[in-house]
């Protein structure tokens, strides 16, 4: 995080062009120029943008106002289980598991010093709670990236992720209230908030589950935000989607440049070696990204370089678009979710340094609940499918 991802990438595409000397440079930013101009990498960046604007729109205090409000409504032996529905809710409207941490994780710290519960599992769960809506959300980067790599609708993606994501939310939940009920609770969180600010996120949410296309569920969106919340976060949160912007630009660039060489060829082969028939394929893809964000701690980045690689896979293995896009997502966000050196977790740890405690990683990791069990349930998945081509 000391070095931006855009001048990581710009060193990664002078590589890639100084390899191959049997192309000229011309045709090698013609081969590149191909890349970029893919309707998949237009339609993404475009998307982006939008998802910038309705969160620069709708603002911090629409999402604390969903938090204060459900808080408001339960007794104090629920809050953490609480903590952990309105991550989940926040980040699906939101469509920003880093956003969302940066929202609740002070919320976490006041329900942690009002009730008696302990800080790592307060933070732990806001944090398993941005990442569910990170990998389900309509509008999160991670959703974009997957489906418009893989040219399914987000809607088919959300169906085919919801049966995968659920019953570990479920889990999740039922061991959050275990341990809360082991606890010694003090009191409640009471907080003022303003109910008409939650409509925006009720309205892209909706929009999104019933399938109405994402530009035009935005729009809405960004609209009732325009008129409930003042426009002066809007510029800024566009500007904040640049750097994923040029990194999918300069990914698709130099993936073309890879798959003109031949690289895309090799990897294949060797993962054909590996893992055999759909179901290895699919443990392949998810070998593939989660290698991807270990390296990159940026489950974005992980999907948008694993994507044609992936799309080969699918081709090869006979495996649905939506599925490939809900593998690669899903499984993103659980080693996103885990990793300490994450923006999730570097974020939640600041924020609670700022307000005057002291946590780390390795505390937080063993509640992390949320991540350890999406993978037990996408495992699982796999496993129980077909091996036919096209199931």
């Amino acid at each position: 995080y000391k070095i931006p991802f855009v001048v990581i990438f710009l060193i990664a595409l002078l590589v890639a062009c100084l390899q191959n000397r049997a192309l000229q440079l011309n045709d090698k930013l013609a081969v590149m120029g191909t890349g970029i101009s893919d309707p998949n990498i237009i339609t993404m960046i475009l998307i982006f943008m939008l998802a910038g604007i309705f969160v620069g729109v709708v603002g911090r205090s629409s999402a604390n106002s969903v938090a204060y409000f459900i808080l408001s409504l339960i007794p104090p032996q629920f809050a953490v289980a609480v903590l952990f529905i309105v991550s989940c809710l926040v980040s699906l409207a939101m469509g920003t598991s880093v956003g969302t941490i940066t929202l609740i994780v002070p919320i976490g710290i006041a329900v942690a010093k009002a009730s008696g519960f302990s800080v790592p599992l307060c933070i732990a769960s806001v944090m398993s709670g941005a990442m569910f809506g990170d990998n389900l959300s309509f509008i999160s980067d991670t959703t974009i990236a997957a489906c418009n790599g893989q040219g399914c609708e987000m809607k088919d993606k959300f169906r085919e992720n919801f049966w995968i994501a659920l019953p570990a939310a479920v889990a999740t939940l039922i061991l959050i209230l275990i341990l809360s009920f082991q606890t010694e609770i003090q009191g409640r969180v009471i907080q003022p908030y303003h109910l008409t600010q939650v409509i925006p996120y009720v309205l892209v949410l909706i929009g999104g589950i019933v399938g109405i296309n994402v530009f035009v569920v935005l729009l809405p969106g960004i609209v009732s935000g325009a008129f409930i919340m003042l426009l002066t976060n809007m510029g800024s949160c566009v500007s904040g989607m640049f750097e994923t912007c040029m990194v999918a630009i300069l990914v698709a660039a130099m993936c073309a440049l890879i798959r003109e060489y031949g690289g895309f060829d090799a990897l294949l082969s060797w993962i054909h070696k590996i893992f055999r028939g759909k179901k290895g394929g699919q443990l392949g893809m998810g070998l593939l990204v989660g290698t991807m964000d270990i390296a990159t701690a940026n489950n974005t980045v992980a999907i948008v370089m694993a994507n044609p690689i992936a799309k080969e896979m699918a081709e090869e293995y006979g495996i649905t678009p939506r599925k490939t896009a809900s593998i690669l997502d899903t499984f993103s966000c659980v080693f996103q979710g885990v990793i300490p050196y994450g923006a999730q977790m570097l974020v939640a740890i600041s924020a609670v340094n700022e307000l005057g405690g002291e946590i780390s990683a390795f505390q937080i990791m063993p509640k992390l609940f949320y991540p350890m069990l999406l993978l037990l349930s996408s495992l699982i998945i796999i496993m129980r499918g077909s091996d036919r081509t096209g199931a």
